[in-house]
């Protein structure tokens, strides 16, 4: 295996500008507090060809904004994205621009993200005509073919989106990734609007694609349940920052950062019997004003000193990493 996508310190920030009030304020004197949500904070992993990663975390923790960034959907702030060997971080050079089209995204609601107003055969052909894929009179069969692999009848390219139940419009959305034969996918939620009958039937197609395609994935998810079984690597994210990296099977057996595990605990088991579920202390703090030092302190239970003034690395250890001062010289 290699290296197919590597992120480094790669960051967010979402700046809000001043209005006209807070302007005027300013310049009478007031202290007019300026607003900046570091979304994403210092990301740094790697990606292997062929592998599925599983990116998790509660909401608000930074996932789709680094899907997006990957993707090329947002610009970072700062940090590096490099794919096979290609900086496509501006994606400014025509071989950057080139790399960068090979990444391509699902969304979570494919009615969003599908335009009401076109066929579907415009949806899914339009971006391969563009790109060279196909041309304008070859564009009717590259649609067939596309439709029929994401498991929908060719004839359904002359409807529209809303004609389509939410599992269709999601195929189509994979379709439309497809059409310009890239070699990763970023499926952010892509499943989490489904039905559970058919998220089930939808994560079977991508194992099928990968298997076909020779396809590699972020799979952006709340839904460790799904991750557990779809999964090569796990990376937890919490409040922008990337707190614990390792093997699926070894991060469910045993994670070592407190976030992880608190995750974790609350997964239904069957084979688990009658249990009382907690949810994890306190509430996530408002990326406005992160708390010092490790982002998780106020609703550790093992927090120290070192906690509330440390901003704890990520360390690596063979195939895991994690960022916890339990783990790297205590928390005293």
């Amino acid at each position: 295996m290699s290296a197919l996508l590597e992120l480094n310190d790669l960051t967010k920030r979402f700046e809000k500008k001043p209005d006209m009030i807070e302007r005027l304020a300013k310049r009478l004197g007031a202290n007019v507090r300026h607003v900046s949500v570091r979304a994403v904070d210092g990301a740094s992993f790697v990606i292997e060809k062929g592998e599925v990663v599983g990116l998790v975390g509660e909401s608000g923790c930074g996932k789709s904004t680094l899907g997006r960034m990957v993707a090329g959907l947002l610009p970072p702030t700062s940090g590096q994205i490099t794919y096979a060997g290609q900086d496509v971080t501006r994606a400014e050079s025509a071989a950057s621009r080139k790399a960068r089209l090979r990444i391509q995204m699902i969304f979570q609601d494919p009615m969003s993200s599908l335009n009401p107003r076109i066929k579907v055969r415009d949806i899914i052909g339009e971006a391969a005509v563009y790109h060279g894929f196909t041309t304008r009179r070859g564009m009717a069969a590259y649609v067939s073919d596309l439709l029929e692999k994401v498991g929908l009848d060719p004839s359904y390219a002359d409807r529209y989106p809303h004609q389509f139940s939410g599992g269709q419009r999601q195929r189509i959305g994979i379709a439309r990734a497809l059409a310009v034969k890239p070699d990763f996918l970023i499926c952010d939620e892509s499943i989490a609007a489904l039905d559970v009958s058919i998220q089930a039937q939808v994560i079977n197609l991508f194992q099928d694609l990968r298997r076909e395609l020779g396809l590699t994935y972020l799979f952006i998810s709340h839904d460790l349940g799904v991750v557990e079984h779809i999964a090569d690597r796990v990376v937890v994210m919490y409040l922008g920052r990337v707190v614990e990296i390792a093997p699926t099977e070894a991060l469910f057996a045993s994670p070592r950062h407190p976030y992880t595990q608190a995750l974790l605990d609350q997964i239904p088991r069957i084979d688990s019997g009658a249990r009382e579920f907690s949810a994890i202390k306190g509430e996530i703090p408002s990326p406005l004003n992160p708390p010092p030092g490790c982002h998780f302190h106020p609703r550790c239970p093992f927090a120290g000193p070192r906690c509330r003034r440390e901003v704890p690395r990520l360390k690596h250890e063979g195939a895991r990493a994690d960022a916890c001062h339990l783990n790297d010289g205590g928390v005293a």
